[in-house]
């Protein structure tokens, strides 16, 4: 069983940054052999990805909306995962989601086994 909890959603003018963590736990859990995604969802619209990471860190994907403006970061040491957005516009506009499972799949939210519950993310003027 594993429990994700997101931070760092908020209200944010068109070219901000933020930046949403999500910190992983679990009885018998271990972080690091746990890949991770972050996903989003708009209103009216499919969850989607937005990024993800291996195990170990070695290979990043990106959603093609968000390549050169959002990066995702592992640090297995603190349980936790990040996603750096900058330059922001309003069509990010969306609940983010953190998700994990013990291997990197896919892309796909089917490919995900664990949900946090997300955190509100505004990109507004």
């Amino acid at each position: 069983q594993v429990t994700l909890v997101e931070s760092g959603g908020g209200l944010v003018r068109p070219g901000g940054s933020l930046r949403l963590s999500c910190e992983a736990s679990g009885r018998t859990f271990t972080f690091s052999q746990y890949a991770m995604g972050w996903f989003r969802q708009a209103p009216g619209k499919e969850r989607e990805v937005v990024a993800a990471i291996t195990r170990s860190g070695g290979s990043l994907n990106y959603a093609d909306s968000v390549k050169g403006r959002f990066t995702i970061s592992k640090d297995n040491a603190k349980n936790t995962v990040y996603l750096q957005m900058n330059s922001l516009k309003p069509e990010d506009t969306a609940v983010y989601y953190c998700a994990a499972d013990t291997r990197l799949r896919g892309l796909r939210a089917a490919d995900f086994g664990s949900w946090g519950r997300g955190t509100q993310v505004t990109v507004s003027s």
